[in-house]
């Protein structure tokens, strides 16, 4: 296989991860929704599963990301397309989609103060609406 090209028994990830094909369950079943007679006798809806548990290309730290971002379970089905084939593809990336957001290692959050411009201009508004405020009192009765 050149650079750049993949397997077709393997789902792209992200980066250098690839699952094999084989570690994915893919079910067939008749699609829900309108479509006629053709809906009625094709199993065109398509559910891919991946067992993370049961995977053996997975890091155990990947492994651990994912089982507690998505469970032990990821499913991703589809129903849009009237071909079993373009329904699998589109199984596929979703769950490849699923997957690759749930094994996404947040950026850290930096601790930033506000600037004096904003610290200043957020007591200016708080000035002006305790003057607002004191305008709407009624008079003294000196």
């Amino acid at each position: 296989m050149a650079e750049g090209e993949r397997s077709p028994r393997t789902l792209h990830i992200r980066g250098r991860l690839e699952l094999p094909l084989a570690e994915i369950t893919l079910r067939a079943s008749r699609s829900s929704g309108p479509g006629g007679q053709h809906a009625n006798v094709t199993a065109s809806r398509v559910e891919a599963v991946f067992d993370v548990r049961g995977s053996a290309t997975l890091s155990d730290s990947q492994r651990e990301r994912l089982i507690a971002r998505a469970g032990p379970r990821i499913a991703a089905v589809a129903q849009d397309a009237r071909s079993q084939a373009r329904n699998r593809e589109l199984a596929l990336e979703r769950l490849a989609q699923r997957i690759s957001e749930a094994l996404a290692v947040p950026r850290q959050r930096r601790a930033t103060k506000p600037t004096s411009a904003s610290r200043e201009r957020r007591l200016a508004t708080k000035r002006e609406a305790s003057q607002r405020k004191l305008a709407r009192r009624p008079p003294d009765a000196d």
